[in-house]
């Protein structure tokens, strides 16, 4: 903590990853054959409740001195810690603006059959100041959430093994989990701050997302590990493979890319209406897992005059018949049944990224997509 007075330059948002205060010195357990320790070490023994009001009250005033009036605060922990932390922040006067739920997709076995299992982790997200706004993205997270507001519990892994190759931290997080909470609650170019950097997984999503980020660890094999890990970003072949697993979402909405003829391309925008081919039919649409997570279509001519809807129904489609589609203006030639969807043609998504839709064959074949490949900031 005494490093923090020594930054020089305000920051525009802090995520701070403090001691749970879990570990009490002989902290094992025998799992098959083997015992297993889960004790971190001296920065996470067991404290006194003001001993952890105390510790918290300090680090938190230190930081909201260098965060800008209009800058946000994210703080995780579990119920050992992160009600302590929501009593500092209200003394200090920031404002608590929500209680996130992390909701591990993959928890591991809690030790013990007396409770139920530990699946989730709690993340306060607060601004500086009571009456200055703060920068909240909410239309990428309401696009990245289907078009609808994303709530406040968020379902993703935990750490994987391609996030950990060049070794491990005991509480590390998920470069998922902050690649959302960046792109929420800052722009391109902004500085972020992490007092408690461990292994520098803010630092390495921070750099991937094209924000500045200054980091504070006090072990050294966790700086040396914060070192290697920013050694692979120098490989832009590594950094483009950090970046893509970085997006990824086992949730994520999905995208129906869908090519359609130049003249055909304006009436459906008009209708609010696409459809494929069913049946025995080339081009026929192949229903694979994700299709109930659709919630998109992009329209497109050869690759290109891209235009990106929102579906009317997550993950469903109808059955019409040839005479059904003339009947409503079309002029369907090659099936006797199609696929239909609608969409919601009054209001054109943007998106600011153009992956690659011209793949000869496969370009005039309907597919979906994850709606990163699109929206985003690459």
């Amino acid at each position: 903590m005494t490093q923090i007075p020594q930054i020089d330059c305000p920051v525009d948002m802090i995520f701070a990853d403090p001691p749970y205060f879990l570990s009490t010195g002989n902290g094992t357990v025998k799992i098959g054959n083997r015992y297993h320790s889960f004790d971190k070490g001296d920065w996470d023994r067991v404290r006194s409740k003001e001993e952890i009001y105390q510790f918290n009250y300090k680090w938190l005033s230190l930081c909201r001195e260098k965060l800008k009036d209009s800058g946000t605060i994210w703080v995780c922990g579990t119920y050992h810690n992160i009600y302590e932390v929501a009593n500092c922040m209200k003394d200090l006067g920031y404002k608590i603006l929500n209680m996130i739920v992390w909701q591990k997709s993959d928890p591991p076995k809690t030790l013990t059959d007396q409770r139920f299992n530990f699946s989730a982790e709690y993340i306060i997200w607060a601004r500086k100041c009571e009456k200055v706004s703060h920068y909240f993205n909410y239309e990428l997270m309401e696009a990245m959430n289907n078009g609808i507001h994303m709530p406040d519990v968020w379902k993703l892994p935990a750490p994987g093994t391609w996030e950990k190759t060049c070794g491990k931290h005991p509480t590390q997080k998920p470069l998922r989990l902050l690649y959302r909470i960046i792109l929420a609650s800052t722009r391109e170019g902004e500085t972020i701050l992490d007092p408690f950097a461990g292994s520098c997984t803010t630092g390495i999503a921070a750099n991937l997302l094209n924000r500045k980020f200054i980091g504070i660890e006090q072990d050294d094999k966790f700086i040396s590990l914060a070192n290697k890990r920013r050694m692979e970003l120098e490989d832009e072949t590594r950094a483009n493979q950090l970046y893509e697993r970085m997006s990824e979402n086992p949730e994520e909405v999905q995208v129906l890319v869908n090519h359609v003829r130049g003249t055909l391309q304006p009436i459906m925008i008009e209708k609010g209406i696409t459809y494929m081919r069913a049946g025995e039919s080339k081009g026929s649409i192949l229903v694979t897992p994700g299709f109930e997570r659709m919630g998109y279509v992009l329209l497109h001519t050869n690759g290109e005059n891209c235009h990106l809807y929102k579906l009317k129904n997550k993950g469903s489609f109808q059955i019409w018949t040839k005479e059904t589609l003339e009947a409503h203006g079309f002029h369907p030639e090659h099936a006797s049944y199609y696929m239909v969807l609608h969409f919601d043609n009054t209001k054109e998504i943007d998106f600011s990224k153009h992956p690659k839709l011209r793949q000869g064959i496969n370009t005039y074949r309907s597919k979906i997509r994850p709606l990163s490949d699109f929206i985003g900031i690459k």
